[in-house]
């Protein structure tokens, strides 16, 4: 047990220094306070069900390293191997694809991960549906729970507690898509 948390505190710190001082969007919270959320989202779901906990920490850490940061995936396949690697990389939106292609695009890739891949990707979306910004528009708190839909739809097998927290989430998240 002390050996996964050594690698969950590397994976924590990895990614601490490869944010820097990014904060979560319209907030003035550090975004390690995301990453921390995603990864306990994990582990809570770990209690119930059986996966690898250990690979879907570290890539619940690192998940957005590719997209939000400079850091060089080569970095991340040097101290985690290229397993993580490549589970990071499907996590990861294209931002050369159209926007409204970028999600399945991301879902296909994880699909091809093992389903601790798919597991971070459910946590990371439940993390995602607390309160939006507030300068997010009606349409785009729309289209984001639409897209949580999708990864319901297509990731929701890899870990029933998870899929049915996300279900919740979707549900819950309805009162952000009332006109007022």
């Amino acid at each position: 047990m002390i050996h996964c948390v050594d690698n969950y505190t590397k994976a924590l710190m990895f990614a601490a220094k490869a944010h820097g001082f990014q904060s979560i969007p319209g907030t003035r919270i550090s975004y390690v306070a995301h990453l921390a959320n995603v990864a306990m989202e994990v582990f809570a779901a770990s209690v119930q069900d059986s996966f690898d906990t250990e690979f879907a920490m570290t890539c619940a850490y690192l998940h957005d390293t590719i997209e939000d940061t400079d850091i060089q995936e080569e970095s991340i396949a040097q101290v985690f191997g290229p397993e993580v690697l490549l589970a990071v990389h499907a996590l990861s939106k294209k931002k050369e694809l159209p926007k409204e292609e970028q999600m399945l695009d991301s879902i296909q890739r994880i699909l091809q991960q093992r389903k601790e891949v798919a597991i971070v990707k459910l946590a990371d979306r439940i993390a995602n549906l607390y309160s939006p910004p507030e300068f997010w528009s009606l349409e785009k708190r729309r289209r984001y729970q639409t897209e949580a839909s999708l990864i319901l739809q297509h990731l929701g097998f890899a870990c029933k507690p998870l899929a049915d927290r996300l279900a919740q989430k979707i549900k819950d998240y309805q009162v952000y898509l009332e006109v007022r």
